[in-house]
């Protein structure tokens, strides 16, 4: 297939050879299987930069089968390199406010205080539901599914099993809340991707997700009561331990849910994401200086404990503040579940993300400027004809993403950029797009014994990955959800045939 590319300089075309698809998944299985070498020996720490080296491969064999087949000069593939990394300038900023506001929300209280009223609502009576509907309570609020499961998720682990629930139960309860959570929280870094790769706005992205999950959610909240109704328990002193722990090293008090209110506000009267994002880091840092002087002093003197606070001085308190919103924020309470929580590492803790989002973005760029994504695009075309199949590759492909790649970040990558041109050339918005890469991609990798995410909850809850696989219904909803939505036709909108982008050959 012959194809024409404009380049800048000059403002002339080149005629050259298009890759055919059997050539185009070349640099696919390279990927894969320098993921599978990666991940079994590095395992849940590949995002570490493992990963990112195997998509710095799989880039150089792209550029090498395209300029000693295909004739692909070098300024063509570094102009293409550079246009996806200018894409995805504003996520990074998003990430790393994102990054500020782990520190900020978590050293001034409010989340603590979101656990400590939360935790009011756990009773044998509707326990499964509950814990579902914290872990998404504090997902949303710390914009991280990780961080939920790791530490309010392992705390009611061991509450579940005190009152005799299956461990299976209670993992797929904790891991629904807080997939769901992460996924309509605009701090996390999965929807941030989701959103940046297809370039549809954040706050867009995340309210037509609510189309999907809060159906899937529903059902799931509902499964979960109707299981705890049936198996009542009475043991809540693991809930009592953790909330006592939490409001002895942290000022609970209502005035704290101030901020994410305000913050809430912004979002509904659509503020730029970035604007939005620093408000809430600011009054964050505000509240902490007000509410929790102490732990802002544990923060600037981090080897001392919170016993020795004896007043806050100007310069600790500067330092802390600057410390809360870039490092580390480890504070001892005496109990590892609740130093585990409040422990964060703000924008250094964005690092790797970014550095995959980088390599991730080079990738697409160099399988685009070499026609390889345009061929694999052209295949998929010929088989979504329709909404309801559109959506349906889309889920399939985020489904075997994570099954072949192992790691979610990429598969979010890799679904955006196969599909991002099509929905466009079929007249599809670009937010059915975003929607339905994180019904499938985020969602469906921590069901994957291999996938990092898989992986990595199974060990922080103790759970195999198939024992509790079967009680994600969250998880298991929101792909078929996605499927199901397209196929009705709700708010499924087409764009107008002039926005559409030419077909090139």
């Amino acid at each position: 297939m012959i194809y024409r590319k404009k380049t800048k300089k000059g403002g002339g075309e080149v005629a050259r050879r298009e890759p055919s698809w059997p050539v185009s998944l070349v640099p696919f299985i390279v990927l894969t299987l320098s993921l599978v070498v990666v991940i079994s020996i590095f395992g849940a720490d590949a995002l570490s930069g493992g990963s990112q080296v195997c998509l710095i491969l799989a880039s150089a064999v792209t550029v090498a089968i395209s300029m000693a087949a295909y004739g692909t000069s070098w300024e063509v593939l570094e102009e293409s390199i550079l246009d996806n990394i200018r894409s995805v300038g504003s996520a990074v900023i998003i990430l790393l406010l994102i990054g500020a506001i782990a520190g900020t929300w978590m050293v001034s209280g409010i989340v603590p205080a979101m656990i400590c009223y939360g935790m009011k609502a756990i009773f044998p009576a509707v326990f499964l539901a509950a814990a579902c509907a914290i872990s998404a309570l504090v997902s949303v609020m710390t914009g991280s599914s990780w961080t939920t499961i790791a530490t309010i998720g392992v705390a009611l682990i061991g509450i579940g099993t005190a009152q005799g629930f299956d461990p299976g139960w209670t993992a797929g309860a904790i891991i629904s809340g807080a997939y769901f959570g992460d996924k309509v929280s605009p701090l996390s870094d999965t929807t941030v991707l989701a959103s940046s790769s297809s370039g549809t706005p954040l706050f867009t992205h995340i309210r037509y997700m609510l189309i999907t999950t809060i159906p899937s959610m529903t059902i799931a909240l509902i499964i979960f009561l109707a299981a705890s109704l049936m198996h009542p328990a009475s043991d809540l002193s693991r809930t009592a331990e953790f909330s006592q722990v939490l409001r002895s090293s942290f000022h609970i008090t209502p005035w704290l849910l101030v901020v994410p209110v305000v913050t809430g506000v912004l979002i509904v009267r659509k503020v730029p994401a970035i604007l939005t994002l620093f408000c809430a880091a600011v009054m964050a840092a505000v509240a902490a200086l007000i509410f929790q002087p102490q732990a802002v002093w544990a923060v600037a003197n981090p080897e001392a404990s919170l016993s020795g606070f004896n007043g806050l001085s100007f310069m600790d308190a500067c330092k802390g503040t600057i410390i809360t919103f870039y490092g580390s924020t480890g504070i001892q309470t005496g109990n590892g579940a609740i130093d585990s929580l409040i422990s964060t590492r703000g924008m250094t803790g964005m690092l790797n993300t970014i550095f995959l989002i980088i390599c991730s973005v080079t990738f697409g760029g160099v399988l685009a400027g070499s026609g390889m994504l345009r061929s694999l695009t052209e295949l998929f075309a010929r088989l979504a004809h329709r909404a309801v199949t559109l959506v349906g590759s889309t889920v399939g492909t985020g489904l075997l993403c994570n099954m072949v790649t192992g790691d979610q970040y990429i598969s979010i990558i890799l679904t955006s950029s196969l599909y991002k041109r099509l929905y466009e050339q079929k007249g599809y918005e670009k937010r059915l797009l975003s929607r339905s890469v994180e019904d499938s991609a985020t969602v469906t990798s921590v069901l994957i014994p291999w996938n990092s995410c898989g992986m990595t909850q199974a060990t922080v809850l103790k759970v195999p990955t198939l024992d509790y696989l079967p009680y994600a219904f969250f998880n298991i909803l929101s792909p078929l959800m996605s499927i199901f939505i397209a196929a009705v036709g709700y708010r499924i909108y087409r764009i107008h045939p002039e926005a559409r982008p030419p077909r090139t050959r």
